[in-house]
């Protein structure tokens, strides 16, 4: 059974240009509404309906050019990045003033093995890795959304890790469905 947190704190609000990285706001921008929880709920419900919908067979080393990475590929990449967010999240909610490295996304993915995975398996990953989220997020105190902390070369809040998120989700989904299964 998965559960969705309370909204009883009310939305967290948008993040500013200031709680953000400047790479971050074409896919924040995407982003509906000023609650990060109710977008990251509506988009665990699409994600997994694509996912389900889609063939083991059809999707095997599917990628839409030379050189990229493969659906399952973008999928576990959703995953690993969503966690590293959470775990941002958690610091500055916390916090925890330590700046917070960078990480290098594909050579992640280089060394995740992806698609040698069951679609099925991937799909588990990252239904597990949004119900943590969603639960971190949602036993958030109101006033640790706008905690600020600063990770790699620039500052941002809770609430802008949390956009990041859902963001960076909505950008690689109408990738997949755009580019890879057209």
């Amino acid at each position: 059974m998965e559960l969705i947190p309370p909204a009883s704190r009310g939305p967290s609000g948008r993040p500013g240009d200031d709680e953000i990285a400047a790479y971050a706001k074409p896919d924040i921008d995407l982003v509906v509404g000023d609650d990060a929880i109710a977008a990251l709920v509506a988009q665990r419900r699409q994600t997994v309906l694509l996912v389900e919908s889609l063939d083991e067979e059809r999707v095997r080393g599917l990628t839409y050019s030379p050189g990229k990475w493969t659906l399952k590929e973008v999928l576990g990449h959703i995953a690993d990045d969503e966690r590293i967010y959470a775990y941002r999240a958690l610091c500055i909610a916390r916090g925890d003033a330590a700046p917070l490295p960078s990480f290098d996304e594909v050579r992640y993915v280089a060394a995740a093995g992806f698609e040698t995975r069951p679609l099925v398996s991937l799909l588990g990953e990252y239904r597990a890795v949004r119900q943590a989220t969603l639960a971190l997020l949602g036993g958030l105190p109101a006033e640790a959304w706008r905690r600020r902390g600063v990770v790699s070369d620039y500052t941002t809040s809770v609430r802008g890790l949390a956009f990041h998120i859902a963001g960076h989700e909505l950008r690689h989904v109408r990738s997949l469905r755009e580019k890879y299964l057209r």
